[in-house]
């Protein structure tokens, strides 16, 4: 395996990790009744996720140019590794969301005091932000595992689009440079498709999914739906994105040469 996917496996670790953690911001806000800051202080993570993103782009895109007239089934196989690496990360975000549930929480509730992100961070690296930040760390309860009949109530198709669409984000962008290594004459026009493919499942995330979780945290800041209910569905939905990670890997295939057929097409 070379040093190049190697840089792009790690870049991609990140990215996920970070997607899958965002998953959070939600049961924070609500547990501290302050949405708006949990979210606005979150982006600076998502700044990490799109600085990688913009790192990982053109190394990927050098990666398909070094695969010209080599070998296709080399190639499928470094696409499934980060597809792979997408699983792991994932895997990892939802083990870590108890402490960084606890500590991003800490975080919030801070801001209040110090109001400013640059005094926030030195916070953080201080002994009193050491100490809770250490103070944070936790693993996944077993209680919050069981007792999963109050989810029974979680709309089913909210389940299974959530699958689907953390599948086809997932794979959209790997099965276009995939298809451009299939037929590297269409390789710009398969690398172009992407956003269609990735645009079609992000219309269904913010028309279907994300109203549902909007409403149903509103609703657990009015008290009308318990912070259990909330939370499980919560990490329900995490579960989908992880589900998702392995839908995408069956979907690599068929998606890069449904893509070559789409750029031959038009």
């Amino acid at each position: 395996m070379s040093s190049q996917i190697i840089s792009i496996l790690l870049l991609t670790f990140v990215i996920h990790l970070i997607m899958t953690l965002a998953y959070s911001v939600r049961i924070v806000g609500t547990r501290t009744g302050r949405i708006v800051i949990a979210f606005s202080l979150f982006n600076i993570l998502a700044l990490v996720t799109r600085t990688a993103s913009s790192i990982q782009a053109p190394l990927l895109a050098k990666y398909v140019e070094g695969q010209i007239g080599a070998s296709v089934t080399a190639a499928v196989s470094d696409f499934r590794w980060i597809l792979l690496t997408t699983t792991l990360a994932t895997a990892v975000g939802i083990f870590l969301m108890p402490t960084f549930q606890r500590s991003f929480s800490k975080a919030v509730m801070a801001f209040n005091v110090y109001r400013s992100v640059p005094s926030l961070l030195l916070h953080g690296f201080s002994k009193t932000g050491i100490y809770h930040l250490r103070t944070s760390i936790a693993i996944p309860s077993t209680e919050n595992l069981g007792s999963w009949r109050s989810v029974k109530r979680f709309p089913i198709h909210i389940i299974i689009l959530n699958t689907v669409v953390e599948a086809v984000l997932i794979v959209g962008a790997f099965a276009a440079l995939y298809a451009g290594v299939l037929n590297p004459d269409l390789r710009l026009t398969a690398v172009s498709l992407a956003p269609i493919i990735t645009g079609f499942a992000t219309v269904m995330l913010f028309v279907l999914i994300d109203p549902y979780m909007s409403m149903l945290t509103d609703d657990v800041l009015h008290g009308k739906t318990s912070h259990l209910f909330f939370r499980k569905g919560v990490i329900l939905l995490v579960g989908t994105r992880l589900a998702g990670t392995i839908l995408a890997q069956l979907l690599l295939v068929p998606a890069a040469y449904l893509i070559v057929a789409a750029a031959e097409f038009i």
